[in-house]
């Protein structure tokens, strides 16, 4: 056992709470605005869900300021007219991924680590996402594909580290994970199951026990990667999820994306560094945004970028601080990005 479970006090995780919360999450742009007290006149009227649907969990929303147009988190998640934009060197495929998609649901794209596509669907549509026009459907994701991926790896004996990804893996039930989990510890090189998602944030009643003690038990070091992005996204029930996953023996990452008119400030980075070093999830990654199609108003120029470095280099400490990186297509890992003034 790697760590003690602590039970979940009524009613926060009945294992059914968080797929009613999923089954609910609000669709409709106008019903988002009439929630939020915000007028079309102040942020469009979210045309642009015909391009990448919009879908935010309550409880995300519960984190939102009514009447700010300006909210960090409203932001991520509108249909903004902006997306409309064509803007030169904004691709549907930013990462070339098609082309280190080996079997259906399995990327290849860094030497010891495979990546499996894992669900072909979101808990919540992130404005942002470098996957927003994936094709899933030439993806599969039946538990039959899974000793084609098995046999991948087999012969492919320098991978030693899986990565759930998506879509959202979390999507998965507590069985299906707890019988992925148990085939790939059956492989002597897997060390490792990395799960990358942004379920837990939004809605935190997935952490669930199942999930838990699936997570304390197995012999494979389990990795858990947040995609957060902004301090307000973390409230009580977020921190109580990360505490219960830290009891548990699961590691904790973050990963964020500087977001132009998000988190482009200093003070907003470094608060969420030291709000999540706080509630055991270790700051990784500040990704620059992958150039991907109807993206192009989250960008944020490389020069900016690095004088934000500099700043949270001068005020955390060096444990607080994540890598500052960015994805280049072919390369075997993240590019770091420095200047000589960083």
């Amino acid at each position: 056992m790697k760590g003690a479970i602590i039970p979940c006090s009524p009613p926060v995780c009945h294992s059914m709470d968080w797929k009613k919360q999923l089954a609910s999450a609000i669709t409709s742009p106008a019903a988002l605005l009439q929630q939020l007290a915000l007028k079309p006149e102040q942020v469009g009227n979210g045309q642009a869900e015909q391009l990448f649907p919009l879908r935010v969990p309550q409880p995300y929303v519960d984190r939102m300021e009514p009447g700010n147009p300006d909210d960090p988190l409203f932001k991520q998640i509108w249909p903004a007219d902006e997306e409309f934009r064509p803007t030169p060197g904004y691709t549907s495929d930013p990462l070339e991924e098609a082309d280190s998609n080996p079997i259906p649901g399995l990327l290849h794209k860094y030497g010891t680590r495979v990546l499996t596509i894992s669900a072909a669907s979101c808990a919540i549509n992130c404005r942002y996402c470098f996957r927003r026009h994936f094709n899933y459907q030439e993806q599969s994701y039946s538990e039959s594909v899974w000793d084609k991926w098995l046999d991948y790896i087999a012969k492919n004996p320098e991978i030693d580290e899986v990565i759930l990804s998506g879509g959202e893996p979390l999507l998965m039930s507590d069985n299906r994970l707890k019988r992925l989990s148990d085939k790939l510890a059956q492989l002597p090189q897997i060390k490792r199951l990395r799960i990358h998602s942004r379920l837990p944030l939004v809605i935190p009643l997935r952490i669930t026990d199942e999930l838990l003690e699936t997570a304390s038990q197995s012999p494979l070091q389990w990795i858990l990667v947040w995609h957060i992005n902004h301090p307000n996204e973390i409230d009580s029930q977020v921190a109580e999820a990360a505490q219960k996953c830290h009891q548990a023996g699961i590691r904790q990452f973050n990963q964020s994306v500087l977001l132009k008119g998000v988190n482009d400030n200093s003070d907003a980075l470094c608060a969420l560094s030291e709000t999540l070093f706080a509630h055991h999830i270790q700051p990784y990654y500040l990704h620059l945004l992958d150039k991907v199609a109807d993206t192009a108003h989250f960008d944020t120029a490389l020069e900016a970028a690095e004088q934000l470095y500099q700043q949270m280099l001068a005020r955390l400490s060096g444990y607080l601080i994540p890598k500052l990186v960015r994805e280049i297509p072919g390369e075997h890992s993240k590019t770091p990005v420095y200047s000589s003034n960083c």
